[in-house]
């Protein structure tokens, strides 16, 4: 027998994600949040009578929809490509000279032994991210760990390799 909680979700829920897609704009990630909210809904459901669930359901959607524009923002502000001279002046058409082979290689060797200096997760969560293409939800679930905190070891490893690189 289904409970209240998984009751008023199921009859909600295609409303639910109606009103988080006119918020993040995506029924893709409308779905995904939807799907975050009932987990949380859920949770709390079976630890205490909620007044109005149903509210409380969509108030959960609605924060959790904001967040993530929060965090989108500030991922675009931290994860936006450094312009860099020579990476400018390189193009396909032209040969690698040697003074931008050179620039790429001490470049490279102080983003290694920046990354050295990392912490192994945090280390881990960059490599996935950046060079394995990683979506941070599935560095959550490689690490174990929770989303935001994947969110959070990624961005604080882009900010030290962009300090010891000289790009900050």
């Amino acid at each position: 027998m289904p409970s209240d909680a998984s009751s008023i979700f199921t009859a909600h829920r295609r409303l639910l994600v109606d009103y988080a897609t006119g918020i993040v704009g995506s029924r893709a990630q409308a779905e995904d949040l939807v799907q975050e909210a009932w987990l949380r809904f859920d949770e709390v459901a079976r630890q205490r009578l909620l007044a109005e669930p149903l509210g409380y359901l969509y108030r959960i959607v609605r924060n959790l929809a904001l967040d993530g524009q929060r965090r989108g923002a500030r991922e675009s502000r931290i994860f936006a490509p450094v312009e860099l001279e020579a990476a400018a002046a390189v193009s396909p058409d032209k040969p690698v000279t040697p003074e931008t082979d050179a620039l790429y290689r001490d470049q490279l060797r102080l983003l290694g032994a920046a990354l050295e200096e990392l912490p192994e997760r945090t280390r881990i969560a960059f490599e996935m991210h950046r060079f394995g293409g990683s979506k941070l939800r599935e560095i959550a679930e490689f690490l174990d760990i929770s989303l935001p905190l994947a969110g959070v070891l990624v961005a604080d490893a882009v900010q030290h390799c962009k300090e010891r690189l000289g790009w900050v």
